[in-house]
């Protein structure tokens, strides 16, 4: 790892660092990230290093030893969950950059991916490193402002990795800026430490005691220097000594710079570049943050790390059991259809209901209207137009304006057709959304957002519509992915069939 203060060299010993776990403290800026960097650079290719990396510290690795960047905003939970079942599988070397998430989308993501780490097949226990940068975060000390549930499912697989996780083969690796921030279950458990500087008195005594000084002995970690950290455990010394981290070969992309000259532009010159056009820009929608992509691994790697999940298969409805396993019912009425012009005995279509009913849905937020006070509008303006709407009743209404509401209307014929009998058991109070996914499907346009559906829903609650999508995924007619980015896609299982109609048509 380095040289101590008489210029000897400091050492780890790998197999007793696997069996007895490391923790690593010291405030922003003592050097953890280059002892993790030093610790992962010296012992690559030894063994099976597994990096949880909040702040993208790590993906460097990829270019001189071959880890595998798995960059999670671009997967769902499910996925992840996969992903880490073929990380022990295959006992690839990787690096879960999260910086792309939000925090709590970094906890959440890192717990379901420790939790499948720890629960792999007993055939893949092999012996790995696993490094948790910024523990604090993922083993709170408080409950802070996550989630309950967050928190319960984090501090799990933290005390899992650090308590139960030697016998699976992981060996947890945690580095934290203040040891009172981290939970002390999750602590104290390790039986290596390597403390850097600090100036808290509360985190100097639980480094203190850790290390087994008395409190005057504790100003030695005040007084440490950048890149310098006290050891002990087996796997280090059997007496504190301090080392001085040695160099690296890799460095992290967020890296401090060296003192950079100010430019030299005059006041007026810089205030002009500050508000050119700064209102277009203010005006202008921003455009989301992404990362550089992360570098190419290995083939090999890849390709069994990060190939797709095999596809969802398309849900199809449960058939229902024959009829001799059933008892007799009544027979249900028939669902009404959705177009809004059908003909009547002569051949003829009724003139002006489909005027009227596009008027309805075109109102301002007409979909947030009680279906009933709907109907009885509907009801008023074919008796001022004289149109004769006996014919119509609530529910074919509600399934006429679901469909008038969609876009429905923008399809040929037989498209409409078709469509009509995929929503013909839909329930009519989520008939609406489904009819505009089912239109975006034959279109080939994008599915509508968060706010589209929940507008065509007559909600402003984003659970409503996330529970809407649930629905409609258990009952086989649409699928969901979401990945931890909040990027989510929608497919119907009709697609290919609805677009190829369409453009027969």
């Amino acid at each position: 790892m380095g040289r101590d203060s008489s210029g000897q060299s400091v050492a780890i010993d790998l197999e007793e660092l696997l069996a007895t776990r490391l923790l690593v403290q010291g405030n922003s800026g003592s050097g953890k990230s280059h002892l993790l960097r030093r610790l992962l650079e010296e012992c690559a290719g030894l063994v099976q290093q597994v990096v949880i990396d909040p702040e993208g510290d790590f993906v460097t690795l990829a270019d001189e030893f071959g880890h595998v960047v798995i960059d999670a905003s671009a997967y769902s939970p499910r996925e992840i969950e996969a992903l880490a079942a073929r990380v022990r599988q295959h006992r690839a070397s990787v690096v879960l950059a999260l910086e792309e998430l939000e925090v709590e989308q970094q906890i959440r993501c890192a717990a379901l991916f420790l939790t499948a780490l720890f629960d792999a097949p007993r055939e893949h226990w092999f012996p790995a490193l696993v490094v948790v940068d910024e523990a604090q975060m993922f083993a709170p000390a408080a409950a802070g402002e996550m989630a309950d549930d967050t928190r319960r499912l984090t501090l799990s697989a933290m005390t899992n990795l650090m308590c139960r996780g030697r016998k699976r083969g992981l060996a947890g690796i945690v580095a934290t800026q203040r040891i009172a921030k981290l939970a002390k279950n999750v602590a104290a458990e390790a039986s290596n430490f390597l403390m850097g500087r600090t100036f808290l008195d509360i985190d100097m005594q639980r480094a203190a005691d850790l290390l087994g000084m008395d409190r005057r002995q504790a100003e030695r970690i005040r007084d440490l220097q950048r890149g310098q950290f006290l050891g002990l455990g087996p796997a280090i010394s059997r007496r504190p000594v301090a080392v001085k981290i040695g160099p690296v070969r890799t460095a992290g992309k967020n890296a401090a710079a060296s003192l950079v000259p100010l430019p030299d532009a005059p006041g007026e010159e810089m205030e002009a570049l500050l508000t050119d056009r700064l209102a277009e820009a203010a005006a202008s929608e921003a455009a989301p943050r992404r990362a550089p992509a992360p570098p190419r691994p290995p083939a090999d790697i890849e390709a069994a790390l990060c190939a797709a999940p095999a596809t969802r298969p398309s849900a199809a409805r449960a058939e229902s059991p024959s009829p001799a396993a059933q008892p007799p019912a009544s027979p249900e009425p028939a669902r009404p259809h959705l177009r809004a012009v059908e003909k009547d005995e002569e051949g003829t279509p009724p003139i002006g209901i489909d005027v009227v009913v596009r008027e309805l849905a075109a109102a301002q937020d007409a979909t947030f209207r009680p279906a009933t006070a709907l109907f009885r509008d509907f009801a008023v303006r074919c008796r001022q137009q004289g149109v004769a709407s006996a014919h119509v009743d609530l529910a074919r209404f509600r399934r006429l304006f679901a469909g008038e509401v969609a876009g429905l209307a923008r399809l040929p014929a037989p498209v409409r057709t078709r469509i009509e009998e995929l929503a013909g058991d839909v329930d009519d109070d989520v008939l609406a959304p489904y009819l505009a996914i089912l239109v975006a499907a034959a279109l080939g346009e994008p599915m509508p957002d968060e706010n589209e559906l929940a507008r065509l829903y007559g909600s402003s609650s984003p659970s409503r519509v996330r529970r809407l999508l649930d629905h409609l995924e258990r009952l086989g007619l649409i699928a969901v992915r979401e990945d931890f980015g909040g990027e989510r896609s929608i497919t119907v299982p009709d697609m290919d069939d609805l677009q190829a109609l369409r453009r027969a048509s």
